[in-house]
């Protein structure tokens, strides 16, 4: 929270004399974003070159915003999480004249991803950055674990059970991985099952039997690998009260759950001596929820500054040297990559970021192994801390005396504070 809080502030501060300087200017492009590091991107677009100005404006719930009030400026240009959805045809302009006429190069980005900016067939976004789920290890067990790049649910499940050990009363004293200590993780076991959580109006919508057969898959992993949600917790409360990337190289747990954002933003000394595998089902992996996608608004004024300004984004020498200029900056934070997360082009990921990220040679996703989650609605943050996390941390436990809310339950209490 401290980091989002600082990445706001500098948002804030280098928004101002952005503003001032470029209002004056007939050719702007105005950026609607919640993502900080646009701020330095739109500095160095305007530096780089002098056929347009990029103003930054800051929107808290950014998938929300539109359209504009009365009052504002329109936006030219949307980047962000959550812009897929049903009202995608409404607030973006199709982009097949940029694809084509403006010569942006799609066999660069990966294909799921453009798919997943798409609508009836045209594309009204383009994928910017995205994240994977992932677990890290201390890579001194990395006998243990599979040589692949990949780790599947189910062999994490197995690969776990063997590191456990206990003492003469019984105690847990070694647990390889347990569900219950992450309630993202139990997101994403789910959400890897094809549960299929997706948009319905302002909530959501999901498969009921699957969500069951996975909730219910859940809790036997618990009870036969780890005995029971009680000894999870217990052990986690005795032993995993530092930082993942201290918990495995204790020894007392073998695996901790991550995302490529969360884990690749950590000083380089403090991942030393780490592995990691991506979490996958069937070869599968699941990207995270907020990939940052960009859009031009339907009703944009000056469409051509804002092709402008996706053309030189989307350029494999610009991401180069935005990479370089965020390390020579010398911030006392440190993001991942393109908006903290590996970039939507697949050259920038394959030839750049290993340069910086040492970890990633050889250990890339395939492009034929990701998958995008389903469109989700503007509110999904709150819906799935209100309502989905709650459930499954709940309806997970072995040894609950309470029976818990259903997803319908939770999601009407959540309805009703919209009512």
């Amino acid at each position: 929270m401290k980091i989002i809080s600082f990445l706001k502030k500098i948002f804030l501060l280098a928004l101002f004399p952005s503003v001032l300087i470029s209002c004056s200017l007939k050719k702007t492009v105005v950026i609607w974003t919640d993502r900080a590091e646009i701020v330095s991107y739109a500095e160095y677009f305007n530096a780089a070159q002098s056929k347009a100005k990029a103003i930054v404006v800051y929107k808290e719930n950014l998938a929300a915003s539109l359209p504009p009030a009365s009052d504002e400026k329109k936006p030219d240009v949307l980047i962000g999480p959550l812009l897929k959805n049903s009202r995608i045809k409404k607030n973006f302009a199709p982009l097949e004249s940029i694809l084509g006429r403006f010569q942006v190069d799609i066999s660069l980005v990966y294909s799921p991803l453009l798919d997943f900016g798409k609508s009836d067939g045209k594309q009204y976004l383009l994928p910017l950055s995205f994240n994977l789920p992932a677990v890290i290890f201390d890579e001194s067990k990395s006998p243990l674990v599979s040589e692949s790049g990949t780790l599947e649910f189910s062999r994490l499940e197995e690969t776990s059970a063997v590191f456990n050990e206990k003492n003469k009363s019984g105690i847990y004293t070694k647990m390889g991985f347990a569900p219950s200590w992450n309630h993202e993780f139990l997101y994403e076991f789910v959400k890897s099952n094809g549960v299929g959580i997706e948009e319905k109006g302002n909530a959501i919508v999901w498969n009921g039997e699957k969500l069951s057969k996975s909730v219910e898959s859940l809790k036997n992993w618990t009870s036969e690998k780890n005995t029971s949600t009680f000894d999870e917790q217990d052990f986690s409360f005795k032993y995993l009260y530092m930082p993942v990337q201290k918990q495995v190289l204790s020894g007392k747990c073998l695996f901790a759950y991550t995302t490529s954002d969360k884990f690749f933003s950590l000083p380089q000394e403090q991942i030393s001596g780490i592995d990691f595998k991506w979490l996958s089902n069937g070869g599968k992996i699941c990207i995270e929820d907020d990939i940052t996608m960009l859009g031009v608004y339907r009703k944009s004024s000056n469409t051509k500054n804002a092709f402008d300004f996706i053309i030189w984004l989307f350029n494999e020498n610009t991401q180069k040297n935005l990479l370089e200029r965020a390390r020579n900056m010398h911030l006392d934070i440190t993001t991942f990559g393109i908006c903290n997360g590996f970039s939507s082009l697949k050259s920038v990921n394959e030839r750049i970021l290993p340069s910086y990220y040492k970890n990633l040679l050889g250990n890339l996703p395939d492009e034929d192994a990701i998958l995008c989650p389903e469109p989700l609605p503007e509110r999904w943050k709150s819906l799935k801390e209100r309502v989905v996390l709650p459930y499954l941390s709940d309806s997970a436990k072995t040894d609950s005396a309470v029976q818990p809310k259903t997803m319908e339950e939770l999601l009407s209490s959540w309805r009703k504070q919209f009512n």
